[in-house]
Formats: structure tokens, C-alpha cells, sequence
């Protein structure tokens, strides 16, 4: 990992990354809209090398699944699952129905109502991403969505990975499709023969399945635009660089692409750190992953004080944050932009990808800086209502009315005037 100067940091360190459009992903998009299954049936043979038969996974193909898997990954699935929702309802319980009189007469509220239907992407590729599946189907399940859809490409022996489909049983899922790719998301926005048109997109995927997720905005909701995987290490004398190494490795071995930032004011941990990465990269089943991710991507700053990190931290705005530093707390309210903060030694990233109730799907390329990660927020609409009474009518009639006249619409006066002068 290249180590540089806090006084070394050029502008262009905080600046997002932009996606290049791809003439290809419109093109998918607008094939599927118009040819709909014969469209998913071709790209699931020009890309995944299937030729589908049956695009819906059967009841009896879940089962068979199901009894693939062993018990020991149930009853991971099942604890993850458990402190998820347990999370998951906390959330909820932050959104309430309420009505409040904002003068006599005038009696405003707020009713919170569950999406009617979501699609989910579920990654395929070179990995099962089965805690995909579970972050973002149960806070969806929590907040009382009615209908949930799952696609996910047919990549492991021509059809779904059998965890994916045990996970997805686990959780009360039926409806899940062998389709993945800019198809499955141009499938779930504007609905085929099969599979039926969603409100919402949520799951993570590769560039060609976010740039359709940006094509079918609009058209449908998503999540949001999400890019490679991030880790920003805010790190003192006090910390481990072992520990230290061994997070920017975790995350290094998600993609080429994956940024892994480790910020200290520490010169002797910054060295450390260099040189623990070559021990454990060569115990490192992904080494080969993980060492291109660094050398593009993985940077050691060395800042004077704590405080400078503070700053480099809120201006970057990182996916993961992790403050492996002495008197955390004494910082903690004073970091206003990450995706999750992860505070203390013992609080590893990788728990926040799997098993200690947050939601792993976050914003990253600085979109924690509008947004936080995916939760049962996601997944609600927060719709407004209007009592008005006579009394109410005279408090706030004239308002409205003064307002029409000023912009000059005088037909909203006068939706006012008429009732006033009755």
C-alpha cells in the first residue's frame, strides 16, 4: 500500500467517481421492454450459458435446496436473520402514524404505509451472497411490504445456488426467478409474461446492473447507486496492526476495485501495517484479488493529529468507518458522514456484513454524505393528510389566497375565495 502525507492530499481524493454509461445496459433495457420473457430467455443463454426452461424457481426446486444445505448453515442463516429483525424492528418503531394541530382547526398527519411490491437483486458471480439475500429481504418483511420477488442469475450449475434458495425459504420467499444481469432489473421495472412489474428495486450487483438501475428510475424507485466496496481505517499507536491488517483485507478481497483507506497518526503502526499486509496476503485464499485492490486502490495516510483524520473522514464519506483509536467516544458525534461507523477493536467490519443486526448494503462514492444504508426506511412511504374545519379554514384560507395572488395563480385563490365567502 502506497503511504503518503496528510499535507500530500490532493482535491481530487474527495471527488465521487462516475459511472460511465454504457449504450449496452439501454439496449438490454429496451429489448426486455419490449420482448419481455423470449428477451430474458435469450440473454440468460448469451450471458449465463443456460437455456431456461422454467425461468420461476419451483417449490420443489427449494425444497431439494433446502435439504442440500447443512444444518450448520441454517442455523447460521437463522441467528443472522434473528439479530437482523430484532434491528429491523427497532427501525420501525421510529415510524408512526401521527396527526398534530398546527392551529385551531387545521389538522395535519402523517400515515405510514408499506410498499405493495419489491423486487430484490441477489448477486451471482464468483461467490454465493447469501446475506444479501437476508439484508434485504427481512427489513422488508418488517416494514410489511406485501409482495417480494427475488432474481438472481442461474450461475451455479445452470440454476440458483442452493444456500441462496435455503436462505430464501428460510425468510418466506417463493417467488424467485433464474435471471440476473441489466435484464432481471429491466424485468422487475417494467414486467414480462412471468414476472410481474415491481414498485421498488433493492440488492446490490455489478456496473451493468447499477446502470440499469439508473435506466428504470423514475419508472420504478431503487435503493440507490452504489459502487465498489469501501473501508476508511481511523487508527492510533493504541491500535493492533494485525487487526488493522487484517480488516483492509477483508474488505480488499471483495473486488479489484474495493478502496481501502487507513488513516493514523501513527507513522510506526503505518509501517507495521505495510508489512503485515504481505504476511496475511500470502494465507489469503483471494490474495490475488485483494493485492490488485490494494495496489490500485489501497492508501496509508499519515495526519499530525486525530482531528486531521476527523476532517478527511466527513469529507470523504465512506461505506465502512472504522475508528480503532483510544477514547473513541470522546469522537464519535463528531464524524457526520459513513455508511456505518464500527467503534473499538472489537468491532470488525465483517460483523456488520453478516451478523450483528445492521444492514450491510450502504452507500459508497461519497453517497453517505445524502444518505444512510439500506433499512425498513427503504421500504415505507410517509404519506401526508389534510383535516381542515371552518375555524381552520379562516386561520389558513387567507394565506393560501394572499399566496395565489403573488405567484399569480389565480385559480388557487380563488379554490380559497370561494369557500371563504360561504
Amino acid at each position: 500500500m502506497k503511504i503518503i502525507q496528510y499535507s500530500d492530499i490532493k482535491d481530487n481524493f474527495f471527488d465521487s467517481t462516475y459511472l460511465t454509461e454504457d449504450p449496452s445496459v439501454r439496449a438490454i433495457v429496451s429489448y426486455v421492454l419490449e420482448n419481455k420473457d423470449r428477451a430474458l430467455v435469450e440473454y440468460t443463454l448469451h450471458y449465463e450459458g443456460v437455456q431456461l426452461q422454467d425461468m420461476k424457481v419451483t417449490s420443489d426446486e427449494i425444497k431439494k435446496a433446502s435439504a442440500e444445505v447443512d444444518n450448520n448453515t441454517i442455523e447460521t442463516l437463522k441467528k443472522a436473520k434473528s439479530n437482523i429483525e430484532k434491528f429491523s424492528k427497532a427501525q420501525l418503531d421510529q415510524f408512526n402514524n401521527f396527526e398534530i394541530e398546527i392551529v385551531p382547526g387545521v389538522l395535519a398527519g402523517q400515515k405510514v404505509i408499506p410498499l405493495a411490491r419489491v423486487g430484490i437483486y441477489v448477486p451471482g458471480g464468483r461467490f454465493p451472497l447469501v446475506s444479501t439475500l437476508l439484508m434485504c429481504v427481512v427489513p422488508a418483511k418488517v416494514a410489511g411490504v406485501g409482495e417480494i420477488a427475488i432474481c438472481s442469475p442461474p450461475s451455479h450449475e445452470g440454476t440458483i445456488h442452493p444456500v441462496i434458495l435455503a436462505a430464501a425459504d428460510l425468510v418466506g420467499i417463493n417467488e424467485i426467478y433464474k435471471v440476473g444481469g441489466a435484464q432481471a432489473i429491466a424485468a422487475m421495472a417494467y414486467g414480462t409474461e412471468t414476472i410481474k412489474k415491481v414498485d421498488k428495486i433493492i440488492g446490490p450487483g455489478s456496473k451493468y446492473v447499477t446502470l440499469a438501475k439508473k435506466e428504470v428510475f423514475g419508472t420504478v424507485g431503487i435503493d440507490f447507486i452504489a459502487g465498489p466496496s469501501e473501508i476508511m481505517i481511523i487508527a492510533d499507536d493504541t491500535a493492533n496492526p494485525r487487526v488493522l491488517t487484517a480488516d483492509i483485507l477483508a474488505q480488499a478481497e471483495h473486488d479489484t476495485n474495493a478502496t481501502c483507506i487507513l488513516i493514523t497518526d501513527s507513522p510506526s503502526v503505518a509501517e507495521k501495517v505495510n508489512e503485515e499486509v504481505e504476511v496475511q496476503l500470502k494465507e489469503l485464499k483471494n490474495k490475488a484479488v485483494a493485492r490488485q485492490s490494494l495496489n490500485m486502490n489501497g492508501m496509508i495516510i499519515i495526519t499530525n493529529t486525530i482531528d486531521e483524520a476527523v476532517d478527511l473522514a466527513n469529507r470523504r464519506a465512506p461505506e465502512h468507518l472504522e475508528l480503532q483509536i483510544k477514547n473513541p467516544d470522546h469522537y464519535v458525534e463528531r464524524f457526520k458522514n459513513y455508511g456505518s461507523l464500527f467503534i473499538g477493536e472489537y468491532s470488525a467490519e465483517a460483523l456488520g456484513d453478516y451478523s450483528s443486526g445492521l444492514n450491510h448494503t450502504l452507500p459508497t462514492n461519497g453517497g453517505a454524505r445524502y444518505t444512510g444504508g439500506l433499512g425498513v426506511k427503504d421500504f415505507l412511504k410517509l404519506q401526508t393528510t389534510l383535516r381542515v374545519t371552518k375555524q381552520g379554514l379562516c386561520e389558513i384560507g387567507p394565506i393560501a389566497k394572499a399566496f395565489g395572488e403573488i405567484e399569480g395563480l389565480n385559480g388557487h385563490a380563488k379554490s380559497i375565495s370561494i369557500r371563504l365567502d360561504r
